[in-house]
């Protein structure tokens, strides 16, 4: 029930309204229309993953004569990789902001659409500037991606599933990964595709699913938690009573009575100011746990995972054909991670199981970079390593967009993620594929395994972080865990 007061002179919308929306969400039972939620909005990982591993296995193509673009593999697993991730940064500032400003359902649609148009240029493209350029344009859209569904999705799922959904969602970027690793050897295969064709053919393949996508995700609501602070709290109340007679009539009963009200003084966009003093001064240990996660994670998945295939074709000398097969066995071990695990952060515990993840893949890679520096590894027991480091690596690095989305505030939230998301990206993502480049074509052992221990050291460094800072989130309300900075009262 949403009571409002008369609007304040500053707004035709603002007031102050005393609800039980936010209750009213977190006590729904499981749902079709949660699915439509995780189908819509979840399934743009798919689309990153089939991106970033199908240029990363159809670099050495795009480097052979007759590809119809006269590219180097270092250009493509280095400077095309670095731009894709700065777009990716600036992106998720830029709608960052937006989406905090005019919605998540506007944002999530433009930046899909963005997506789809950059995807569907660099399939065309001719020249080395045209594919540098889209891209670029490409990560800008996916960016965007990353803030507008992240915030709307840990808004629209209950509190008792919200962080194995949140996992399993962020997870599903592997998912497109297998796909991407299975198509770039069918895309390679030149009695198939012409040298020129196939790794074209993969970029228009995303643009399929990504219009697929977008008829779905036009029935996805907005966030009735955003439309409340905005001034739509009919609007939020309208929602919430129609999602709740539709989950009546599927499971055949009432619901309990929601439990919880919070007053809430509506109010405009938040600026810049005030939103980087709740970032740093109101919350700073947040602020330090997030960082934390984000960086470690960015960089060793950008770092390493770009880089994965020229390690198979460098030391082990696997042809750029078959690369694919190796990197789909470690996607399978990635997105089995916060498959798995994924309902132990709802049960056991936030604290202990991203600190327990972070610590157990930095281990297990520095164990892995020491068996590599023995001599002891082929190409198929690196992959088996990779596989047990990546089963934890997977399901930290999903907890880290769960952890920035749900510790601040409801007004920042989207900002929050973009903000995170850009400096450790930026950090680990921009410079990890530029310096392990360098290091894996110099073809010395040394330099991979340098490589190796960075990013294990940075996960475990995360790992501590967390274990003193983590923020016990499990089953509690988005406003428990971090009061709006338009509520007249704040939780107890």
């Amino acid at each position: 029930m949403v009571q409002q007061s008369t609007p304040t002179p500053d707004s035709a919308r603002a007031g102050t309204v005393t609800t039980d929306v936010p209750a009213r969400l977190d006590r729904l039972p499981w749902s079709r229309w949660h699915w439509m939620i995780v189908i819509g909005l979840g399934t743009v990982w798919i689309l990153d993953g089939l991106e970033v591993t199908t240029v990363g296995n159809i670099a050495g193509r795009l480097s052979e004569p007759g590809s119809g673009l006269a590219v180097t593999s270092g250009q493509i697993t280095g400077i095309t990789a670095a731009l894709y991730v700065l777009g990716a940064c600036l992106g998720a500032v830029f709608f960052g902001r937006l989406t905090d400003r005019f919605g998540r359902k506007n944002l999530f649609m433009i930046t899909l659409a963005m997506y789809l148009t950059a995807t569907a240029m660099t399939a065309l493209s001719f020249a080395p500037w045209w594919f540098f350029l889209f891209r670029f344009l490409t990560g800008f859209g996916i960016g965007g991606e990353y803030a507008a569904i992240n915030s709307a999705i840990d808004e629209l799922i209950p509190s008792k599933y919200r962080g194995r959904v949140d996992l399993i969602i962020n997870g599903s970027y592997w998912l497109g990964a297998i796909g991407g690793s299975l198509l770039s050897i069918v895309a390679l295969n030149t009695g198939i595709f012409p040298q020129n064709v196939g790794w074209r053919l993969t970029f228009a393949l995303g643009v399929v699913l990504g219009l697929v996508i977008l008829l779905v995700r036009r029935h996805v609501p907005e966030s009735p938690r955003w439309q409340l602070i905005h001034g739509y709290g009919d609007r939020a109340e309208e929602l919430v009573d129609s999602v709740e007679k539709g989950i009546e009539q599927e499971k055949h009963r009432e619901l309990p009575r929601a439990e919880g009200e919070m007053t809430i003084h509506q109010r405009g966009p938040v600026g810049i100011a005030a939103i980087a003093r709740t970032v740093f001064e109101t919350y700073p240990k947040r602020t330090v746990l997030g960082l934390a996660l984000f960086i470690g994670q960015a960089f060793l998945y950008n770092a390493i995972t770009f880089g994965f295939g020229a390690i198979l074709t460098t030391f082990f000398h696997v042809s750029t054909g078959h690369t694919g097969y190796y990197f789909a066995v470690i996607a399978a071990g990635n997105f089995l991670g916060p498959l798995l695990l994924g309902k132990l952060f709802d049960t056991v515990g936030r604290r202990i199981m991203i600190s327990s993840t972070y610590l157990l893949s930095g281990i297990l890679l520095f164990g892995t970079a020491w068996l590599f520096d023995r001599g002891s590894l082929n190409a198929t027991t690196l992959t088996a390593c990779w596989c047990a480091v990546l089963f934890f690596a997977s399901a930290g690095a999903s907890s880290a967009y769960l952890t920035v989305s749900e510790i601040f505030p409801m007004e920042t939230r989207a900002m929050a993620i973009a903000f995170f998301y850009a400096v450790g990206t930026a950090a680990g993502g921009i410079s990890g594929p530029l310096v392990f480049t360098d290091l894996t074509k110099s073809g010395a052992v040394g330099d991979t395994v340098l490589a190796f221990c960075i990013g294990a050291t940075l996960m475990c460094a995360a790992g501590l972080v967390a274990a003193v800072l983590a923020v016990n989130a499990e089953g509690r309300s988005l406003e428990d865990i971090a009061a709006p900075l338009s509520a007249a009262e704040q939780p107890a």
